[in-house]
């Protein structure tokens, strides 16, 4: 009889199947399937366990829980569609949606690059896959007609889509609206504007709920006040660089950034072109990141619960996908502003 080390050896090259653990512990492949997923209870006798697990020990052998599923028809994969995973607010969303499926499910991400949007085609390669559930995030509705998805799906962030599926959204105008009023109410009349490349409906939300807002405060962002960077912090210092001195030059006195990431990198060029913040620039975000709280300064945010947001779209997605009606299809999560030293020089840090 072959020692362990030798089974070991032996099996390196090759594919371990049920039916090798079957023959070396010397019961039926289906006897080998119960012990595999546990459900041995009233069906396989101790011995037989205790012979099926000593096999796999030995054999290395691992269960196709993929393969399995497929037969079945669905299987336990969930995927999370996301444009540009750079922002670190996926990062609390993804962590959220892993909380509320638990071990039953898999979680997949299908990701692009940065300022880039997932393609439809990409996708469906993935449905090939038979995912038991779909969540995607911040979406545009071209995507959406053009993926056509069968089976569960639920939305994030994505404000104007509700007739698509069942979505959980964020009140991003609340926020927007707090964000105008504080800097109005400080005296700031000229705001400069710091948008994504990525063409989503959330940015565009935060963008046009904050510019309206701004002029029934009395503040102007005039054309050449926008500027557009991918989601990076290095993208957003280079950016703010090259237009700060026409900004400068036309009395802009605060920058709003539509994520708290642009933000670090304006307060990062602010601070090297030796801007005094906020003495000469309010500089403010949205996201409310962690790091918010203890940049240099501290940053004024939008605040928008991204771990929650994972949390209710995973848990509206796994109702689905247990053959449960939802009682509230559309959720909408409050947003707020969070005041901190980079547009108050009296706020707590």
């Amino acid at each position: 009889m072959e020692s362990a080390e030798q089974v070991q050896q032996s099996v390196r090259s090759r594919r371990i199947t049920a039916a090798m653990v079957a023959a070396r512990a010397g019961v039926s492949t289906a006897t080998v399937s119960l012990v595999a997923n546990g459900k041995t209870a009233g069906r396989v006798s101790e011995d037989n366990i205790a012979r099926v697990r000593d096999a796999i020990s030995e054999l290395g052998y691992v269960v196709d829980g993929i393969g399995s599923s497929l037969a079945k028809g669905v299987s336990s994969i969930v995927i999370l569609v996301s444009p540009d995973i750079s922002n670190p607010f996926f990062a609390k969303v993804i962590a959220g949606v892993r909380e509320s499926l638990g071990a039953d499910y898999q979680l997949l991400l299908s990701v692009t690059d940065a300022g880039e949007f997932p393609q439809a085609g990409d996708v469906r390669k993935l449905m090939a896959l038979r995912p038991a559930g779909l969540l995607v995030g911040a979406p545009n509705a071209e995507f959406l007609e053009e993926l056509s998805a069968a089976g569960p799906v639920v939305l994030l962030d994505a404000p104007g889509l509700e007739a698509y599926a069942p979505s959980v959204n964020l009140d991003v105008a609340h926020g927007a609206g707090e964000l105008a009023g504080h800097l109005a109410d400080a005296g700031h009349r000229q705001v400069a504007y710091v948008d994504s490349v990525t063409g989503t409906a959330t940015f565009a939300i935060r963008r046009e709920a904050f510019l309206d807002e701004a002029a029934a405060h009395g503040i102007s962002v005039g054309p050449g006040h926008i500027i557009r960077t991918t989601i990076d912090v290095g993208a957003s210092a280079a950016a703010f660089a090259a237009a700060w001195p026409a900004w400068q030059q036309a009395g802009v006195t605060a920058v709003v950034c539509c994520t708290d990431t642009h933000a670090y990198g304006v307060l990062q060029e602010a601070r090297v072109a030796g801007v005094q913040i906020p003495g000469q620039l309010a500089i403010a975000g949205f996201d409310d990141l962690p790091y918010s709280a203890t940049s240099n300064p501290s940053l004024t945010s939008v605040h928008l619960p991204a771990t929650l947001l994972g949390l209710k779209a995973g848990g509206q997605l796994r109702r689905l996908m247990e053959g449960h009606q939802l009682e509230q299809p559309q959720l909408t999560l409050e947003s707020s502003l969070v005041v901190r030293n980079s547009t108050s020089a009296t706020a707590p840090s």
